[in-house]
């Protein structure tokens, strides 16, 4: 027989057992039984107890027996009977009739409010980039993709951290899709339902593989493992070029599948793409105040590891300029996270009603072209100066996309029914990338 992973060692120890007559067979097929085999009895945790769980229930079994340390994680899934065990005697003696094992039960939906803690970073942190903030509330408001261009010690990763802090509490549904993915690799320890957004910040040296998944059988990568959350890449250009473009496919359609000869197992990859870059190799191109000190064949090699396509698939480009020290050493305290988070779930909440009729399409990023021309209709004033932008920028047709979107979802934060010419005017601001000056431009 076939075995895949150490996951099957209880199973197929019971099963060997219970064929010598050693363990009573009568209720064996009512259970899933799994988990790791130490030497010494004693069971190790495995990878995927959640969706086990899940499919456990769904095929009818009574029960589930598994290490004690994923029991809680387990638990989440209702109508299923879940025993958390320390070694392989409690579970010979439990079928024999010599011991009874205590049942693992949690409220899931206790539990998921229990763990609804408000992020440790604050906005209200942040002096000055009220424009840069401004981006992010834009970003979190629509969950389009941002990237952050500026000097060293700017503020990007500060700015990016923080992110999480105002976009939307998880609903339950997307809680228990998140806690799924991160069950298949292991990270669920001793915590039942994850209860705030993941934020992945993988390093550059990451490979494509450990990227977007893969491996003789399939794990999730970091772009699964941001799914309902952020993926952030810091410094961007640093990343290979190959890493880069394997990406671009899942960003479009919020999921990967991995292919095999037998097989293809497909993960949801649905997450808000954080990127930041320095300008230039030495980091201070376009900056008046610092000497240039790449040659243009530097520039050249250091931007062209970001594509046209993978640029186009993000919707907003910003630049971040340092702080003055006037802004440093205010002591006023800025918009604190949670007054924006605010202004970011209603805005969303406008966004749920608008694609109600849609079940897979929950915010504005996500429309496609169908919806755009539903949804970002424009009067003669917007079109005429849309027009303009995408003659003097050379901008291609998903650029103009974007730019649709980003202006649906400002209209969006002031309540406005109707994109207006303002809202364009805002949003092609905001594709700092494609201006003269910048890839050759």
């Amino acid at each position: 027989m076939r075995k895949e992973g150490s996951a099957y060692d209880l199973s197929f120890a019971i099963g060997i057992l219970a064929a010598n007559g050693q363990v009573q067979a009568d209720d064996l097929e009512r259970y899933i039984i799994m988990g790791e085999l130490s030497l010494d009895g004693s069971l190790q945790p495995i990878k995927g107890a959640l969706p086990i769980a899940i499919q456990a229930r769904k095929e009818g079994f009574k029960g589930f027996i598994l290490p004690a340390q994923n029991a809680k994680e387990a638990a989440i899934v209702d109508n299923l009977e879940v025993y958390g065990v320390e070694n392989i005697k409690d579970v010979i003696d439990f079928f024999n009739g010599e011991k009874n094992l205590e049942k693992t039960e949690i409220d899931t939906r206790k539990e998921f409010f229990k763990n609804l803690d408000f992020p440790e970073f604050d906005f209200a942190d942040v002096k000055g980039q009220e424009s840069i903030k401004r981006c992010m509330e834009i970003a979190a408001a629509g969950g389009h993709n941002i990237i952050l261009i500026g000097p060293p010690g700017s503020g990007k990763t500060m700015l990016a951290k923080r992110l999480p802090s105002i976009l939307p509490p998880m609903t339950l549904h997307e809680a228990l899709e998140t806690t799924k993915i991160h069950s298949v690799v292991g990270r669920i320890k001793d915590s039942g339902l994850m209860s705030h957004r993941p934020f992945r910040s993988p390093h550059h040296t990451i490979s494509d593989v450990a990227l977007v998944g893969g491996g003789a059988y399939p794990q999730p990568g970091e772009i699964s493992l941001a799914h309902n959350g952020v993926l952030f890449l810091d410094e961007l250009p640093e990343f290979k070029r190959s890493v880069l473009e394997v990406m671009r496919q899942p960003l479009e359609d919020r999921e990967v599948t991995i292919s095999r000869a037998k097989f293809s197992v497909t993960y949801p990859a649905s997450f808000m793409l954080v990127a930041s870059m320095n300008p230039s190799p030495s980091g201070y191109f376009n900056d008046p105040d610092a000497p240039v000190t790449s040659t243009p064949a530097e520039m050249q090699r250091y931007l062209s590891k970001i594509s046209g396509p993978l640029l186009d698939r993000i919707d907003i480009h910003i630049e971040v300029n340092p702080v003055p020290f006037e802004k440093l050493s205010c002591e006023q305290k800025a918009e604190s996270s949670n007054v924006i988070r605010q202004r970011v779930i209603e805005a969303r909440n406008v966004q749920t009603q608008r694609f109600s009729e849609y079940p897979n399409i929950h915010y504005n990023a996500q429309m496609n072209t169908k919806q755009i021309r539903k949804y970002c209709k424009l009067d003669e004033a917007s079109l005429e100066l849309l027009k303009n932008a995408m003659q003097r920028l050379n901008l291609s047709a998903r650029a103009y996309d974007r730019i649709l979107k980003v202006a649906r979802t400002i209209a969006d934060l002031e309540k406005s029914e109707n994109v207006k010419q303002h809202h364009i005017g805002e949003a092609i601001q905001y594709r700092s990338l494609d201006r003269e000056g910048w890839f050759g431009k």
